[in-house]
């Protein structure tokens, strides 16, 4: 079936602004993948793009028995259900708006996944998923994988979940999450990528001496700190990185085409 085609047919719901910048990225790569001659050669999708959704790290505190020795507190579980209400909030109004299906471009948010999937009824692309069956095509069992991302999702285990079964995934440092990588995030959320590119490079070092075959660009701004200067080929074909928002993507239009 021609694109032109399924376009009639079908819909992306993109629930963005976590944060923005990686949601237009996410945009930007689902464009270039699909390139056509015409405006209706490329995929019909729309982005929800809700930045006021409160942040997902610091909402998680301590909601799951896996982040802590501590109880689950009253205040944890209603900071939880807030971001859940606000994430509930997008997908609904990407449902109303006859999407097929939804893809979620943060790698944090997936933490609620699960909750989601109970209450939507369209189907939710799993970046961490997605990630996980692409990386069994390329890599060996028991490689060591490396991962780059926010505090919440490592402590959260949403990669963990998938990548235990068979690797063996390295995250840096204590010192380096903060120095590094919390840092380059966060000018990438200031729009001050070209600092964001230079602060990654320790952390990226770091994983590369522990010997990991592949490190996932586990938080959607950090593709943008170290491909921000190179071109999109150079994305597709890096030897090392793995780039979540690419993979989604790719899947996204899978389905899209499928569907």
């Amino acid at each position: 079936m021609s694109l032109k085609r399924i376009t009639k047919l079908n819909m992306i719901g993109i629930l963005g602004g976590m944060g923005t910048q990686a949601g237009l990225d996410f945009c930007n790569k689902l464009a270039i993948l699909n390139r056509g001659k015409i405006d209706q050669d490329y995929p019909l999708f729309l982005l929800y793009n809700k930045s006021n959704i409160p942040g997902r790290p610091e909402s998680i505190g301590i909601h799951t028995k896996k982040l802590s020795k501590k109880k689950d507190t009253k205040k944890q579980k209603k900071k939880y259900q807030i971001v859940l209400k606000s994430l509930l909030k997008g997908c609904k109004l990407l449902y109303k708006s006859k999407c097929k299906f939804i893809v979620i471009p943060c790698n944090t948010a997936h933490y609620w996944y699960d909750d989601l999937r109970k209450k939507i009824k369209l189907p939710i692309i799993n970046m961490p998923k997605e990630v996980f069956n692409h990386t069994q095509k390329i890599c060996k069992k028991k490689s060591s994988i490396g991962l780059l991302a926010t505090e919440g999702t490592i402590l959260t285990g949403i990669y963990n979940k998938f990548f235990d079964r068979k690797y063996d995934l390295i995250h840096p440092n204590n010192k380096l999450q903060k120095i590094s990588v919390n840092k380059a995030i966060k000018y990438v959320k200031m729009g001050n990528v070209k600092a964001a590119s230079k602060i990654i490079k320790p952390a990226i070092n770091y994983l590369i001496k522990k010997k990991c075959k592949k490190i996932i660009l586990g938080c959607t701004e950090l593709p943008i700190a170290i491909f921000a200067f190179k071109s999109f080929k150079k994305i597709e074909t890096s030897k090392i990185f793995l780039d979540p928002n690419l993979i989604l993507a790719k899947s996204a239009m899978k389905k899209y085409k499928n569907n």
